[in-house]
């Protein structure tokens, strides 16, 4: 095997003219790098925000074989959420992100010189990032329901060339939120309060308009929209913000015996989830950072 082993590296080597052994690996230059020339471009443009936007593959079966609860999971959110959080310290380069139901959107700095501004390098790290963590979690929000199989995400990549079109994306995110939850809310309180089958609730919900679903929402489940959790109805921005961690630590004092432990406070920038409406000018107006220029 040795020998074997000496007769491939040599013709490794071959085409490079180089030895083995001077600090450089055997393929550095050997004769079958050309194959790189049928690597795409894929560099995204400069002075473009890039969004990765991520979503459960085949979610509706996912969520039915484990048992989500309609019209929203709390722990299916929670662990979305908790995934990209993970994403987020990971790619530091990340300004904002959000998300609703079972995807997300995450904004790298306009600026971001990250793998050289590889698109393949952004969406493939993202969505294996969060597609690990997401199975790595579950237990932690679902305790009491095994994961049958593993979950699936799928990325892509749009560049916004101004700051107003990355703000009308969000807003757009965010309205399909609050128009998906609106009918899955409906929809459900009639399959489960009114007794109607799935079809049955989808035809009564057919042309309907939003304040038609209010309606029935209010006078037929006392229910006022208005006054669903804002998660639900909102989504979730996650933004950085410095917070306050309190950790206890042990340590002696000069002449004692024993440890103490004591309290110690340390700040830390994290990526806090806000649940909040992000199509006004009031949040970005609180936020001037996430999007400034050297931020």
């Amino acid at each position: 095997m040795r020998g074997c082993w000496r007769v491939a590296a040599a013709a490794i080597s071959a085409g490079s003219g180089r030895a083995a052994g001077r600090g450089r690996s055997p393929m550095a230059k050997s004769k079958f790098e050309y194959v790189r020339d049928f690597e795409a471009d894929d560099t995204c443009l400069p002075n473009c925000w890039i969004v990765v936007r991520l979503d459960g593959r085949n979610f509706h079966r996912f969520a039915e074989q484990h048992e989500f609860k309609k019209p929203n999971d709390d722990r299916a959110l929670h662990l979305m959420t908790r995934c990209a959080q993970t994403v987020m310290q990971e790619l530091e380069d990340i300004a904002i992100a959000y998300g609703q139901s079972d995807e997300y959107s995450f904004v790298f700095k306009r600026k971001s010189k990250w793998f050289k501004r590889r698109a393949s390098k952004f969406m493939t790290h993202v969505v294996s990032q969060f597609a690990s963590s997401y199975v790595f979690y579950w237990k932690d929000y679902f305790k009491d329901q095994q994961l049958l199989y593993p979950p699936g995400f799928d990325g892509r990549i749009v560049l916004y060339p101004s700051t107003q079109n990355l703000k009308d994306y969000l807003s757009w995110r965010q309205a399909d939120c609050h128009v998906n939850n609106l009918y899955n809310t409906v929809f459900w309180m009639l399959v489960q309060r009114s007794g109607l089958t799935p079809v049955q609730a989808q035809d009564r919900l057919q042309g309907t308009l939003a304040g038609d679903k209010n309606e029935i929402l209010f006078s037929e489940f006392n229910i006022n929209y208005n006054n669903e959790p804002l998660m639900y109805r909102k989504g979730t921005v996650l933004i950085w913000q410095k917070v306050n961690e309190v950790t206890t630590k042990k340590i002696k004092l000069p002449k004692e015996t024993e440890e103490k432990e004591i309290e110690v406070t340390r700040s830390r920038t994290k990526a806090v989830p806000l649940h909040c409406d992000i199509i006004g000018d009031q949040f970005w107006e609180e936020y001037p950072e996430i999007l400034a220029e050297d931020s």
